[in-house]
């Protein structure tokens, strides 16, 4: 017997699904594509030569290098104690095991500039952690260092709740035949596990990587700010607003929207490759 809904014509199918699909795309384009839309065309009044003199200022550089470089070790770093947590969190039972689970969405709960407050105090020279760095002459707070712990903060709840679904809906079944045939718990991880959780994790670094990328609220109160030491984008765009330079700011917000848009193509590829590989 045919299904009623594969038998509708195509203009039934569009009165069934048209409220639905009006309200979904007037929404995403008053909200996302809109604000995007406008970003570029006032990059394109500029005119090429003077977008890249903008975006290529040794200021707007040295904080590229600053967010790309902290956020992308933070993802790496990210990436592995997440899989660790979520591997624990899946696969062991243990008193309080709910509690961690709830602390691991904290950074999503958590206000950003609460957040960047606790990290500056905790981490300060006096605080409970930076006490036991201080007299090994490592700063923490008000440094880069304190940008990248902002970041991996920020970072490590992708990792976790990407991997977990995943470890979730592994077939233990085909663990069992690996050690029924002899093979030692390392072979099992590095030849069953990690190539079936592979695409996960780096969606999970690389969806880490992004948000770590346009983090605002908790940069700015555990770094110093000062430019060519460690300051980062999106705290530059602030202070180029603030300096009434709409320009400048609407430049190195665009290199960010760029960046990322790339990530979005990345992490929907990884998705993709990872469906495929789950489905082989």
């Amino acid at each position: 017997m045919a299904n009623p809904q594969l038998s509708l014509s195509p203009s039934q199918t569009l009165k069934k699904v048209s409220i639905p699909w009006v309200i979904t795309i007037s929404y995403l384009v008053v909200l996302l594509v809109l604000p995007a839309a406008a970003l570029f065309a006032k990059s394109l009044t500029l005119g090429f030569a003077e977008f890249w003199r903008i975006a290529t200022l040794p200021i707007s550089l040295s904080a590229y290098q600053v967010t790309f470089f902290t956020s992308l070790i933070a993802g790496l770093i990210d990436g592995v104690f997440g899989t660790i947590i979520a591997w624990v969190l899946v696969r062991y039972r243990f008193p309080g095991k709910k509690i961690v689970d709830a602390c691991v969405d904290l950074p999503f709960a958590l206000p950003t500039s609460v957040a960047g407050l606790v990290l500056a105090t905790v981490y300060s020279d006096n605080g409970w952690l930076g006490q036991f760095f201080a007299p090994f002459g490592i700063k923490i707070s008000f440094t880069i260092l304190g940008v990248f712990v902002a970041m991996l903060f920020i970072a490590l709840p992708f990792i976790v709740r990407t991997l977990q679904p995943v470890l979730q809906e592994m077939e233990k079944e085909v663990e069992e035949a690996a050690l029924s045939l002899g093979a030692s718990s390392w072979q099992i991880f590095w030849r069953v596990i990690f190539p079936t959780i592979l695409p996960a994790i780096l969606t999970g670094v690389a969806l880490g990587f992004a948000r770590a990328i346009g983090e605002y609220g908790s940069v700015v109160i555990i770094s110093s700010n000062i430019p060519f030491k460690d300051l980062i984008a999106p705290v530059l765009i602030f202070q180029r607003l603030e300096e009434y330079d709409y320009t400048g700011a609407t430049v190195i917000g665009m290199v960010l929207l760029l960046v990322s848009l790339f990530m979005l193509v990345v992490i929907n590829f990884l998705q993709q490759w990872g469906q495929k590989y789950r489905v082989k």
